[in-house]
């Protein structure tokens, strides 16, 4: 059997590695004072920056209130979701032409009640590509 050697560059990464996530908290206080959102049903995204020469994805943040689920069972499941929703598709979404390549970003889910995972994937899609292709 026969391995077939593929070009790393032909395929793209649906990795989440920690580059990509954001954790410095001065960035988080002033993505979340300076920021600018929009809101779609059930996410709301902040974003902060815009990386002129897009290399590179944004860094993430992905937060589910406490106020909204208790159990961080249920918190955490969601958080998973979103994650692995926002890793299967953020090479179709970030590769576009015209595509904004936001620096950071924070994700917020605000529904009070838990989402199917195809829906929840299809809202983060629709309000990533309405957000990458704002100034366009």
């Amino acid at each position: 059997m026969e391995l077939i050697e593929r070009d790393k560059g032909d395929i793209p990464s649906e990795k989440f590695p920690k580059q990509e996530r954001l954790s410095s908290q001065k960035i988080i206080e002033e993505l979340f004072s300076k920021g600018s959102s929009n809101y779609l049903y059930p996410f709301r995204i902040i974003i902060l920056g815009k990386n002129e020469e897009n290399t590179g994805l944004p860094q993430i943040l992905i937060t589910v209130p406490k106020k909204n689920f208790k159990k961080a069972v249920d918190r955490n499941r969601i958080r998973r979701q979103i994650r692995e929703a926002y890793r299967k598709n953020k090479s179709r979404i970030f590769s576009e032409k015209n595509a904004i390549m936001p620096l950071y970003m924070a994700i917020i889910y605000s529904a009070k009640e838990k989402i199917d995972y195809k829906e929840l994937e299809k809202k983060l899609i629709l309000i990533l590509l309405r957000f990458t292709k704002a100034d366009t």
